[in-house]
């Protein structure tokens, strides 16, 4: 345990470092990359060059240093880094590389501030929360490796099926090159993919699993990306996806991973609400199959946002399931409708999805919240159920970014379907 001077002084640093975290983040990137390349391959080089990777980690300082002497509050957020680094394949030896370059940026950033004495607190609170993301992912990999058809590492899949979806979305289908069968997943999880990279490196991306567990596949889908704008291009692992992957073709999995899941195996008599824009369809979908499979008569409502007609996934499928299953009910938002094509049936509309929306569809404002998408509609949908008054055990959701994007109310006019 920490002592209580060590707890003091890192939260004493606690208003400098959310004054000078992004800096702090920057200097540490770039100095471990310097230092000690090899770990380069870990980290999504158009999310370093957005900026993205480094507000995330000076909020999670900023947040551990806050909360440092209550750490339960931070429960849900080491679940979510432990589950990222689980599906990454970081290992013991990789923190003592982080933790060498935390330390030296911290004290290269503050400069006369960074003491002896605040250092070694540092040090020791590193080593401390360390131990306790080793311990929880030494956990997930003998449970990822337990179950039947598990594994650890990074194993050969083929892929047998490559599926268009959209304009901008296709599916990859993957089995074992070996033929042993696949564990039973969490429907809401996601896989990582290990791909070459033209400088003779590797790259790693986390891709949603998009079909429902049980099958003899993993199924992607994944978004082409242009990444216009970037200084990194983004968009390579999708766009090499797209172009250059066809069945037969061997990539590296890793095990499914994440925090972000509906365990079926608990019931419930509220209604499940299903909300994703663009491709955030892929864990939501995956969500949906599972429960009509295990409970058929739960009310669920699934709203579906995208730009227009030609980039939305899996519509055929949804349309299907919602003439099957009659406690289905189904809504696509268009924020983009196609000139001179008319809307098909009254479970469409124009606009994004946004709480006048959420008022018509679930007037009760009774259920159980699932959601996934950009971070604009992650954000209002977040506020708009925080308005409800929604307990935060009924609110789960997938978010790519840093998690404190979520804290700021947006505007009426910052809507994104």
């Amino acid at each position: 345990m920490l002592s209580d001077q060590t707890i003091a002084i890192v939260k004493s640093t606690a208003p400098v470092l959310a004054t000078h975290g992004e800096t702090l983040t920057r200097h540490f990137y770039q100095r471990m990359f310097s230092h000690n390349p090899e770990v380069r391959p870990f980290f999504n080089a158009a999310n370093q060059s957005a900026g993205l990777q480094q507000r995330a980690l000076a909020g999670a300082i900023c947040a551990y240093a806050a909360n440092i002497d209550n750490l339960g509050a931070l429960r849900d957020a080491v679940e979510l880094i432990a589950q990222k680094h689980a599906s990454l394949q970081i290992k013991p030896e990789h923190y003592p590389i982080v933790g060498e370059n935390l330390l030296a940026s911290i004290r290269d950033v503050l400069g006369e501030g960074a003491t002896d004495e605040v250092i070694d607190a540092w040090a020791q609170a590193y080593g401390f929360l360390a131990d306790i993301l080793i311990n929880r992912e030494a956990q997930i990999y003998r449970d990822l490796a337990s179950v039947d058809g598990g594994w650890e590492g990074f194993k050969a899949f083929e892929v047998i099926k490559k599926q268009r979806e959209s304009d901008v979305i296709t599916s990859f289908y993957l089995a074992p090159k070996d033929g042993a069968p696949l564990p039973h997943f969490k429907p809401g999880q996601y896989i990582t993919l290990r791909l070459p990279t033209p400088d003779g490196q590797t790259t790693m991306r986390n891709y949603s699993l998009s079909d429902m567990p049980g099958q003899n596949w993993f199924r992607i889908s994944v978004k082409r990306e242009d990444g216009k704008g970037a200084k990194v291009p983004g968009g390579f692992v999708s766009n090499h996806l797209h172009k250059a992957i066809e069945p037969g073709a061997v990539v590296e999995v890793a095990p499914p991973c994440g925090e972000f899941f509906l365990d079926v195996t608990k019931a419930s008599e509220r209604p499940l609400v299903l909300l994703a824009a663009g491709v955030g369809i892929t864990p939501i979908l995956s969500i949906l199959l599972a429960t009509l499979e295990t409970t058929p008569n739960r009310p669920i409502l699934f709203v579906h946002g995208c730009l227009n007609e030609r980039t939305q996934a899996f519509k055929e499928t949804i349309d299907q399931l919602a003439q099957k299953y009659p406690n289905l009910t189904t809504h696509y938002r268009y924020s983009e409708h196609d000139a001179g094509a008319a809307l098909q049936g009254e479970n469409s509309s124009i606009g994004f999805i946004d709480q006048d929306l959420l008022d018509q569809l679930l007037p009760s404002h009774d259920g159980e919240f699932y959601f996934c998408g950009p971070q604009p509609f992650m954000v209002n949908v977040y506020h708009d159920l925080l308005d409800w008054d929604i307990p935060p055990a009924q609110i789960h959701f997938e978010f790519f970014g840093p998690r404190q994007a979520l804290d700021t109310k947006p505007g009426a006019t910052s809507r994104a379907a």
